[in-house]
This record gives structure tokens, sequence and C-alpha cells, in this order.
């Protein structure tokens, strides 16, 4: 056990640099996946409404609730093989790079879960609230805009910010690509080494560390938005 320790202290050491950048790698792939992911996620959720100042578009809104049920109900690494190879193919003019196209099919995963949060954040927000807002003389836009998202923002940011730790843990999977994160260090030092227990163990100590420091925060987060209810 004490030679572990020493073999695992000497890769942390030697390797260090490595094991940095594939946490940086990991936190901005994470970071790029959420900021435009919500954005998307928001639009898919006003889509799957029909009354809130956007009219009845019950095709967009269908199409939205399928892809939605597509992207739950296939696994993350399919999805990603799917833009892999699929991307460079279709849009060869663009001459994407392995990042890219695993961002991309990180952004279209998250998408569906942010669609559902924004939906289920809204929808817990007091009906009466639309209704008090609409009686004076707001339309369902303004109401939306100026009296539910203000509220919702509540019950929807905790929840984005739990997504962005899955997601962070879900970088994972592109390993299999390997643009750079933190598994695909390990691979890399791996080759270097022969060794696996010891730059496995450093790379799900920084795992750990980061999604708990995350959780803590995300607790004061909440805590901080319930003492100003």
């Amino acid at each position: 056990m004490r030679d572990f320790f020493v073999v695992t202290a000497g890769i942390w050491s030697e390797y260090k640099a490595l094991f940095l950048h594939g946490l940086g790698m990991t936190i901005w792939m994470g970071l790029l996946t959420v900021m435009i992911s919500t954005v998307f996620g928001s639009i898919m959720a006003m889509l799957r409404r029909s009354n809130w100042g956007i009219g009845p578009i019950k095709p967009l809104r269908m199409l939205a609730a399928v892809y939605v049920e597509i992207i739950r109900g296939t696994p993350i690494l399919l999805q990603l093989y799917f833009f892999y190879f699929m991307l460079p193919q279709f849009l060869p003019f663009l001459e994407l790079d392995e990042f890219t196209c695993v961002l991309v099919a990180c952004c279209v995963n998250s998408t569906a879960y942010v669609c559902e949060i924004v939906r289920a954040g809204i929808q817990a927000v007091d009906p009466g609230q639309n209704e008090a807002a609409r009686s004076l003389g707001l339309s369902s836009g303004q109401a939306l805009r100026k009296v539910i998202l203000p509220q919702a923002v509540k019950n929807i940011l905790p929840a984005l910010c739990n997504e962005f730790i899955a997601v962070v843990k879900e970088t994972s999977l592109a390993s299999t690509f390997f643009i750079g994160e933190l598994m695909t260090q390990f691979k890399t030092i791996n080759g270097i080494t022969f060794r696996v227990l010891e730059p496995l163990t450093i790379v799900g100590l920084i795992y750990f560390i980061l999604t708990f420091v995350l959780s803590k925060l995300i607790s004061v987060l909440e805590r901080r938005l319930n003492a100003g209810e």
C-alpha cells in the first residue's frame, strides 16, 4: 500500500501539468455545454408551451417533444459517436475538429434536459401569478417575462447548476475521441508509464474534489435563494 501512494505521488509530481490541463478542458467543455444548452433548452421549453405569447405552433411543439424524448431515450455515448462521424460527412466545408463534434453532441444531449428543467421550473410557479398578471392587462408574453420568469429563476438556477455537474462527469466519455479532458490525460499517462490504478486514482480524486466543491456552492446558492423568498 505504501508503494502505491509513493508511485501515485510520483506520477502526480511528474505529470501534474497534464492533469491540470485535462481539468481545465473538462471545466471549459462543461461551461460551454451548459451555456449553449441553456439558450436552446429555454427556446425548446417555450415551444413546448402553446400560450406564452408566441402563439400555438403545434408542429414545432410536437417536434420539440419528439426531440426531447429521442435524446433522453438514447445513451449519450451513442450520440457522441453519431455526431462525431455524422457532422464531418454532412458539413465537410466547415472542417470541424474532434472537440467541436463532441461539444455539439454534448450540447444536443444537454439541451433536452435543460428544456425539461426550464419547463418544470416555470410550471412550479403558482398559476395564480399568471392570472393576476393577465387581470392587470399584461399580455401572455409580458406576463411570462415580467412575472413568471423572475420567480421561476429560483427553481431553475439550482437545477442548471446540477446539470453542469452532470455534464462535467459526462465529459469523461469524450475520452473515447481523445479531446484532451481528464480521462484523455489518464490514457496518455497510462500509455507512458504503463500504470493504471495510480493515474486513475488521481483522476478520480480530481473529479470528486471538483464535483464536491460545486455541490457545496450550489447548496449555498439554494440557501440564499430560499432566504430571499
